[in-house]
């Protein structure tokens, strides 16, 4: 059953309107809050933020529809989305919830919510949730003597940065090295340049400078040009790139080339096959994942298991599989021995703690395999369901026949913005463009 409110990773749309009003973000955390609390305990929800200007107006909204219906809420402030799921177990919540769009427009806001495990919500939550967001609102109201509390929480970023610290080896040491870290004016503002300075490193920091308003604006993993180019100019070991909720990264090495979430995965990868830590002979990755990812894992003696995209549906398949190693192209990897979702910065220490383990450059390090030619191209829309459209189905379906089982195609509508992703891949770069740029073409027009 599709869902009106969730979507690929939960809900989200352009604030102060539509499902981010406060009227219905009020609704929603009512419902949530109904809906997830344990019975026999005084229920209890922690809240995040991003650095977003209607996080305040959102943030008031949930406080008061779960103090409504009985919750005691926890405000957390700025801190990662990996932060807030790390944070609802330790303090045995029964609900965690990320005000985020994660790396979309400062305009745009969401909801991402946990369970008390950690993890995100399944889609039977989900949609017991949106049932009950049409629920009349007094048939959940407490009692006034039984209304919730809520406060703010001091040191919850310490408590943070010495989480991720205690992922990075206990032997090795961040010194000698100038890392430049992109924190995209973002939930990571704070934590990120002060966990890796910590730990040794000479930190060089930009994207540090939130003001309500530039989240993700040409700063961060949606713009890693700005990191590199950065890199060159201070002459650092590499850069990292964060987006707007530090749930995903990108790296690039001392010369500024960037390395996406696959040469990410591949290096993890082989570090933890060679030391016995790699769980489940396997890898989760998406339909995204590149085809020379694919073979290079292969020659380790894993699998590559593809799922669809989303780090919902990886986290699904490594729980299912008891894989400890997964993530996305986009920078979403999830290490599931330390965290229940992606997280940039711990990411971030398992690069670099096999850098400072091997030794040598960047460059070196992240180049585990040679990627087949891909293009990825993002064609917004105004509406409507183009790939429906008779002509669009038409020219996709005869790209397919042109690709002749020697490349792989993929066209998928965005969970998170209105646009179309269209990807191919195949040894023929020019063949490649074409198929792109017809397929684009035809959504355009449709």
């Amino acid at each position: 059953m599709s869902m009106s409110y969730f979507g690929t990773d939960g809900i989200r749309g352009t604030a102060n309107s539509g499902h981010m009003s406060p009227a219905t973000v009020l609704r929603i955390a009512m419902a949530a809050g109904r809906t997830c609390r344990a019975a026999g305990q005084r229920p209890r929800v922690v809240i995040g933020k991003d650095t977003r200007l209607s996080g305040y107006s959102i943030e008031a909204a949930l406080v008061a529809g779960f103090t409504a219906v009985g919750m005691d809420v926890f405000l957390l402030g700025p801190m990662p989305t990996p932060a807030i799921a790390m944070l609802t177990r330790s303090m045995r919540a029964d609900l965690g919830v990320m005000i985020s769009a994660s790396h979309n427009p400062f305009e745009d806001n969401g909801l991402k919510f946990f369970g008390p495990d950690g993890y995100k919500l399944s889609d039977e939550l989900q949609l017991a949730i949106e049932r009950a967001i049409e629920a009349a609102e007094t048939n959940s109201l407490v009692k006034p003597a039984e209304m919730g509390r809520a406060r703010r929480v001091e040191g919850a970023q310490e408590r943070y940065i010495e989480f991720a610290k205690r992922t990075f080896p206990r032997d090795l040491t961040l010194d000698g090295l100038r890392i430049v870290v992109d924190c995209a004016h973002g939930a990571a503002y704070k934590v990120a340049p002060l966990a890796l300075w910590e730990l040794g490193a000479e930190v060089v920091s930009i994207g540090t400078d939130p003001n309500g308003t530039n989240i993700n604006e040409k700063s961060g993993s949606n713009t890693p040009d700005i990191m590199a180019e950065k890199v060159r100019e201070v002459r650092a070991d590499l850069g990292i790139a964060l987006d707007g909720d530090a749930d995903r990264l990108i790296i690039c090495d001392e010369t500024g080339r960037t390395i996406d979430g696959d040469q990410l995965m591949a290096v993890i990868a082989r570090s933890w096959k060679r030391s016995g830590r790699l769980r489940g002979d396997a890898v989760v990755a998406t339909v995204m994942s590149n085809l020379g990812f694919e073979r290079y894992v292969e020659s380790l003696g894993l699998k590559l298991i593809r799922v669809p995209v989303g780090d919902r549906h990886v986290i699904a398949e490594m729980r299912k599989r008891d894989a400890n190693l997964g993530g996305e192209t986009s920078g979403h990897i999830i290490l599931s021995d330390y965290a229940t979702t992606g997280d940039g910065l711990v990411s971030a220490l398992q690069v670099l703690a096999c850098l400072v383990e091997e030794g040598g450059k960047m460059s070196k390090l992240c180049r585990a395999f040679e990627p087949v030619p891909q293009r990825l191209l993002n064609v917004r829309i105004r509406g409507g369901k183009p790939l429906a459209n008779p002509q669009v189905k038409k020219v996709i379906t005869e790209a397919q026949a042109r690709l002749n089982g020697c490349g792989r195609l993929m066209v998928r509508a965005s969970g998170t913005e209105p646009v179309i992703c269209v990807m191919a891949e195949a040894e023929d770069l020019k063949l490649v463009d074409e198929l792109v740029n017809e397929i684009a073409a035809s959504i355009e027009a449709a």
